[in-house]
Parts: C-alpha cells; structure tokens; sequence
C-alpha cells in the first residue's frame, strides 16, 4: 500500500494578502475587461454572465 504524505508551505501574512490581490486583480480584469471589450461575442458573453451572477449593469 503507497502512502503519500503532504507539506504545507506557511506563508506570512504578507505573502496570503498579495496572493488575494493579484487573484482580486485577475478577477476584475475578466469581469470589467471582457465587459467592457469591443468584440461583440466577448462582450455578450461577460453580459449574460453578469446577469446570472447578479451583477447589476444596466
């Protein structure tokens, strides 16, 4: 029978708030970005997809 053992890497306060703002950043970007693009498609898709998470844009 294998055994698998995992580690985990503590990370200082310093290191889990950068990570959650480069995610916040990426998250804003693919919400407002392709929102906001010209493309058509691109900009029908992130329409409906505002729509079914709720987000306000009218």
């Amino acid at each position: 029978m294998a055994t698998s053992t995992v580690s985990s890497i503590p990370l200082s306060l310093s290191d889990r708030l950068t990570a959650g703002l480069i995610a916040l950043m990426i998250g804003a970007f693919l919400v407002f970005g392709a929102g906001l693009a010209n493309s058509a498609v691109l900009h029908d898709t992130a329409h409906d997809t505002r729509h079914s998470y709720g987000f306000p844009c009218h």
